[in-house]
């Protein structure tokens, strides 16, 4: 990927470069050949000026220092000069090629400029046998043309003066296309290393390693974000393989026991079935009450996986409704037993009471804590549903009148296959288990505690809801 984006980065710089310079190292190219005909023309005007009076026949005897001028103008510029007069023919000549006296009306630019105007362009010279660059500028005496200045360089030295220009040019795009580069480099990296990391974090994790946690403080905005998301994950991931790794150990273990005494008993009923009957069937009963036993275990084993593995949504749910439902329900269940099931002070609330929770989870909850206080209660005694609404809260309290609980057993009453070694029934220690996991699930909280008058308080806290 960082190498993808760099080069994706410097084929977009590669792109706008060549837009901008290309265009423009054309215009500077032209524009530095125009700047160094104009110069050129300077000079042979300037040139012209002093061969004004030898050309106009005033002043023969400078012929000489025209020549030296011309000459060290050569010398310096490595230019062609030559002066002819108004016939065409050299009388100063610096060119290396051609000599005094040698006729030049046949030249192009020799004739534009005995016509009165400046002449400049490129030709091919044949006489050079190489291509020239020249400025021809006539001489004026008064209003006569009295002869022309002509001044020639290689084409190959005016093309390398302009090129100096135009390598500064491409020299600053390449100084861009490098600074480019190493952007590049370092966008790409600041944007590659975090995914690396994360890469490197997620092989980890599929290794086997749940503690690995990607780093969520450096990196672009969007990668820590993306960070933090998977830690997030990560930690549900843990908690559920830990949370599943737990209920399998201990559901094995809790299994182990009732399957064991199952055996043992129906092994000792077939042993007995011949020689002692009445026993053999006593057997058969005992194994009966541990299958009994059994079914209770996986039915609460089935129901806290359920819950522990549903969608995590809450709904609106009125519990009033739910309260009265549940007290009827209980009423007729717990009468063998002279058991009385009722809303607190004897009386049915007709009002609504709406809270947000897991659907089926109040019903499930109160059928656990109901079901457990009838358990432990004694005959003839009475169990009270109540509820106390102090915003943002709705705590809904079980009381038993039964023998309440130590300090100890409170703390870990909620704790997955926990019973009290003193308890009068045999459960499968899952009912609070249930009870505290529901009740998380729809953001409320379970708390036990024992009653002033005896019995215990079991209270559910459900945050209140806006009727529907």
């Amino acid at each position: 990927m960082r190498r993808r984006l760099v080069l994706a980065f410097v084929a977009m710089t590669v792109v706008v470069l060549a837009a901008h310079d290309v265009p423009l190292a054309a215009y500077l190219r032209r524009v530095e050949t125009e700047r160094l005909l104009s110069g050129i023309e300077r000079d042979a005007f300037i040139v012209g000026g002093t061969s004004e009076d030898v050309l106009s026949g005033e002043d023969i005897g400078e012929v000489a220092d025209l020549q030296t001028t011309i000459e060290l103008y050569r010398s310096r510029e490595d230019a062609g000069v030559v002066v002819t007069d108004a016939a065409g023919i050299a009388i100063a000549v610096a060119d290396g090629s051609s000599e005094v006296g040698e006729n030049y009306i046949n030249r192009p630019e020799i004739q534009a400029a005995l016509g009165g105007a400046p002449a400049s362009g490129s030709r091919y010279s044949n006489t050079l046998a190489a291509s020239i660059v020249y400025v021809a500028v006539p001489v004026l005496s008064g209003a006569d043309i009295v002869g022309v200045v002509r001044i020639t360089y290689p084409a190959a030295i005016i093309d390398e003066r302009t090129s100096e220009r135009v390598r500064g040019l491409y020299a600053v795009g390449l100084i861009s296309l490098a600074g480019a580069i190493v952007a590049a480099v370092f966008v790409a990296s600041t944007l590659t290393r975090p995914l690396r990391r994360l890469q490197d974090t997620t092989e980890q994790l599929s290794g086997g390693d749940l503690t690995a946690r990607a780093d969520s403080g450096s990196g672009p905005p969007e990668i820590r974000n993306l960070a933090e998301s998977f830690n997030e994950m990560t930690e549900r991931i843990q908690a559920l393989i830990e949370q599943q790794r737990s209920f399998a150990g201990d559901a094995s273990h809790q299994l182990r026991t009732p399957l064991t005494a199952l055996r043992l008993q129906l092994e000792q009923g077939v042993d007995l079935i011949d020689t002692d009957p009445a026993a053999a069937r006593a057997r058969i009963e005992a194994a009966g009450a541990e299958t009994e036993r059994l079914q209770q275990l996986v039915s609460g084993l089935l129901l806290l996986a359920r819950s522990e593995h549903a969608a995590l949504q809450t709904e609106v749910v009125d519990v009033a409704a739910i309260v009265r439902d549940r007290v009827d329900l209980w009423c007729a269940l717990a009468s063998d037993r002279d058991i009385t099931v009722q809303q607190a002070g004897g009386h049915r609330s007709p009002g609504l009471v709406h809270v947000l929770a897991v659907p089926g989870a109040v019903e499930q909850v109160l059928d656990n804590l109901i079901d457990n206080a009838i358990k432990v209660s004694p005959d003839r005694t009475t169990i009270e549903l109540a509820l106390d609404r102090r915003p943002p809260w709705l705590t809904v309290h079980v009381l038993d009148e039964g023998p309440g609980m130590t300090t100890e057993q409170l703390e870990y009453a909620r704790n997955r296959f926990w019973r009290s070694p003193d308890a009068p029934h045999q459960g499968s220690g899952l009912g609070l288990a249930i009870v505290e996991h529901l009740a998380t699930a729809s953001g409320g909280t379970v708390s036990l505690a024992n009653r002033a008058t005896g019995g215990l308080d079991a209270a559910v806290n459900w945050k209140l809801a806006a009727p529907r």
